[in-house]
């Protein structure tokens, strides 16, 4: 298995798992036709798409997907909230609402989403299985995780900004301080991150990818050595374009 990542950032999030044969969408924040160019243009492969919450970072081109009749799947109040019921050309392409810690099978994966802490109707993060990856965590846009889970195989989350930086900014006058108070109860920071990572069983990990960083509130270099010294694991940084190996084992 392949994961791709198309964005991973206030400008727009997407990220591909792909095997040549099946792919799996989580978010739809980027442009439709570079989702299109990291499937070879062959989207007859794209089994689903999952989408986290509203917000247009994640969620503003989720009307392409349904057009090219991609299944997409989400809360129901993150559908409800996306507005896009009306639009929806055909009945066998609406939006196929999930419900948290009940299981969706989508193509060959199996997905467990599960209530995260965001400032948006009813925001998930998700558990995603597949016999070549095994299972990922998928954490984005939350202050903390409430949850822990068993046999991580790799995880991406959430390591948006570092209290310091973010404090320092507004001192600054580069960052307003109202931002403050909603990166702090809608983001999670790196200690935060550091924090959840280190509650779970990380025994079985290869790799864990800090995704949707601030672009003025972190430190890429510093966060994936800080996380990396703090687990032992693989740590990568998520950029645009970034392509890495996401298998169950490291072999």
């Amino acid at each position: 298995m392949e994961l791709k990542i198309l964005g991973s950032s206030s400008a727009g999030n997407c990220y591909v798992f792909d095997n040549g044969k099946e792919a799996l969408v989580v978010e739809c924040g980027i442009p439709f036709q570079e989702v299109k160019k990291a499937v070879d243009f062959d989207i007859s492969r794209i089994v689903g798409c999952l989408v986290s919450h509203e917000h247009g970072d994640h969620a503003k081109n989720v009307q392409k997907f349904l057009d090219a009749r991609i299944r997409l799947f989400a809360s129901i109040g993150t559908i409800q909230k996306m507005g896009i019921i009306e639009k929806i050309i055909t009945a066998a392409f609406y939006p196929i609402a999930l419900k948290a810690r009940e299981k969706q099978v989508v193509g060959n994966f199996t997905i467990l989403p599960f209530d995260v802490q965001h400032d948006a109707a009813e925001p998930f993060g998700f558990l995603i299985q597949h016999y070549e990856m095994g299972t990922v965590l998928f954490a984005t846009d939350t202050y903390y995780l409430p949850y822990r889970f068993n046999g991580l195989n790799n995880i991406l989350i959430e390591c948006n900004y570092r209290l310091d930086l973010l404090e320092a900014n507004i001192e600054a006058g580069r960052v307003h301080a109202i931002t403050r108070d909603r990166t702090i109860q809608s983001h999670m920071s790196f200690d935060t991150c550091k924090e959840a990572l280190l509650a779970n069983d990380l025994s079985a990990v290869n790799n864990i990818v800090l995704i949707h960083l601030s672009d003025s509130n972190s430190n890429a270099l510093e966060f994936q050595q800080g996380i990396r010294e703090a687990t032992g694991k693989t740590v990568f940084v998520a950029d645009r374009g970034m392509k890495l190996n996401f298998n169950k084992t490291p072999f």
